[in-house]
């Protein structure tokens, strides 16, 4: 794909994975919070467009995140540009203002289907101007380790927020196509500083059915609350389930919760 032209379409540029390139659209104009925590953008609020496939033959899936009056308006342009929508629903519990999410999939020439979907966001206020340039990371604070060495991973520091992308072992197949972890198909765990010496959690595990209730149960033990399980995917194989969860504890206590659940997960 000519990545030149897909950011000249949207109006920014993303980063490649492999032979996935995945787009931001961060909702740095809400401001939300859930257990008297502001939300980052990067811990709950970024919608995303990632692109595969060839200039004439892409395919492109996401998440767009929205306020409820945003949502039909959204849906119908989705809708008249050829896109399918594959889920709506929330990921979050008791926030306010209220966010929900949608889910969707587009085929079609690359460089289309991105000016398709920047004018899709422009149905929202998602901020579709150049971002500012990042401020640099700077020492991540001492959570970042305490956290990395309980789960056995290396995470993403950026924008006060730490980031996960586990990989499960076997390939999501959508389309006849097996999804790389930038497209969705990982186990997504994210972090940031909560005030008090505590952290907040949140994100979605990606699981087959027969972990559903074993990482619920995880989970429930060391008190992080579920706050949705639903699909997020039409036709993929196979079978999966996404769990979205929350909590608001100490590194240490949250990221073992976290990684009990991982351990129910068959990852790589």
């Amino acid at each position: 794909m000519d990545i030149a032209k897909i950011d000249e379409a949207l109006g920014r540029s993303g980063q490649k994975s492999g032979d996935v390139y995945r787009v931001g659209f961060p909702r740095t104009d809400l401001h939300v919070t859930a257990d008297s925590v502001a939300i980052k953008p990067g811990l709950a609020l970024g919608s995303w467009a990632a692109f595969d496939g060839s200039d004439a033959h892409a395919m492109v899936m996401g998440d767009i995140v929205l306020l409820p009056e945003e949502l039909h308006p959204v849906m119908k342009k989705l809708r008249a540009a050829g896109f399918e929508i594959s889920a709506v629903h929330n990921h979050l519990a008791d926030e306010t203002p209220h966010v929900m999410y949608i889910h969707y999939m587009g085929h079609g020439n690359a460089v289309e289907l991105a000016k398709s979907f920047r004018a899709i966001l422009a149905e929202s206020k998602t901020p579709l101007g150049t971002p500012a340039a990042s401020a640099p990371a700077g020492e991540p604070p001492a959570f970042v380790a305490t956290i990395e060495t309980t789960l056995g991973a290396k995470g993403r520091w950026a924008g006060g927020v730490l980031a996960f992308g586990i990989p499960r072992a076997e390939p999501v197949i959508e389309d006849g196509m097996a999804l790389a972890p930038a497209q969705g198909a990982a186990e997504t765990i994210n972090f940031q500083e909560a005030g008090a010496g505590q952290v907040a959690t949140t994100g979605d595990f990606v699981l087959i059915a027969e972990e559903v209730n074993p990482v619920i149960s995880a989970l429930l033990a060391h008190d992080i609350q579920v706050t949705a399980l639903h699909s997020h995917m039409l036709t993929e194989q196979p079978r999966i389930f996404f769990m979205h969860f929350w909590a608001v504890g100490s590194a240490g206590t949250v990221a073992q919760g976290i990684k009990a659940a991982l351990d129910k997960i068959h990852m790589k």
